[in-house]
């Protein structure tokens, strides 16, 4: 008997996970994307691209499509798809687990400003600094805009959405970052402070250790709660040992 799962990814973790699953014998993987990303990278076994339609939605996919299990391996700051897919595995009944990467901790010499939201974040701005590098992506840079003192370097995969403050210079790119490349962008823009949202992970944490080293104030939004009852492991290995006692 084939076991369906399906992931909601859109991350590097959801990648590596669709691969491990798909060279498993009896299981049949979905990846589930939101359809931001104009070009994603490649993924094993079936894609489906686009929203469900809130919790009702995915309920009624997860019924039709005879989910077995269900992998939350969206970006961290995903709350409202997250909150869905909770809502729709407990009327179902289809088991879930979260893949949530480990946030980041400041260190030695991290000079970081915690911030609960972009709003609350652009508020700290003024008193730290003037030339912003910002790297929250795309989505919600409306909280910066009223901001005409700062020039802005945004950095994101896709152009952002508008509305933008009224000095701010884009930089399309996607990560992983270098440690030298990142000293050598800071140096460049001289960015006298760093805006980030904490979603953990390697390929993009090479500005932190730049900033730290250059002295550069870092404002971290940090994560939205979790929806609550639904576990959460760390890793690829960590998902596919809950599967095995589930699946």
């Amino acid at each position: 008997m084939t076991a369906h799962v399906l992931i909601l990814g859109g991350t590097t973790e959801a990648r590596a996970l669709a691969t491990a699953l798909a060279a498993r014998p009896g299981l049949r993987v979905t990846t589930s994307l939101a359809g931001r990303v104009s070009a994603p990278a490649r993924l094993e076994g079936e894609v489906r691209v686009g929203g469900f339609g809130g919790a009702d939605g995915l309920g009624a996919w997860l019924r039709d499509a005879r989910v077995d299990a269900l992998v939350d391996a969206t970006h961290p700051f995903a709350a409202a798809m997250s909150t869905h897919a909770a809502q729709a595995a407990a009327r179902t009944g289809v088991p879930m687990v979260a893949l949530r990467r480990p946030g980041w901790s400041a260190g030695p010499g991290d000079v970081w400003h915690d911030a609960r939201s972009l709003p609350e974040a652009a508020e700290l701005l003024p008193a730290l600094g003037h030339r912003v590098f910002l790297t929250t992506g795309r989505l919600g840079l409306g909280a910066f805009a009223h901001l005409t003192d700062q020039h802005f370097l945004v950095r994101s995969v896709e152009p952002p959405d508008p509305p933008l403050p009224p000095h701010t210079e884009v930089l399309l790119a996607r990560g992983p970052f270098t440690p030298d490349g990142e000293r050598e962008l800071l140096r460049t823009h001289r960015i006298d402070v760093l805006v980030t949202k904490d979603s953990g992970g390697a390929a993009t944490a090479a500005k932190l250790g730049a900033a730290r080293e250059l002295g550069i104030p870092v404002v971290v939004v940090r994560r939205p709660a979790a929806p609550p009852g639904v576990p959460s492991v760390a890793d690829v290995a960590g998902v596919l040992a809950w599967l095995d006692g589930v699946v």
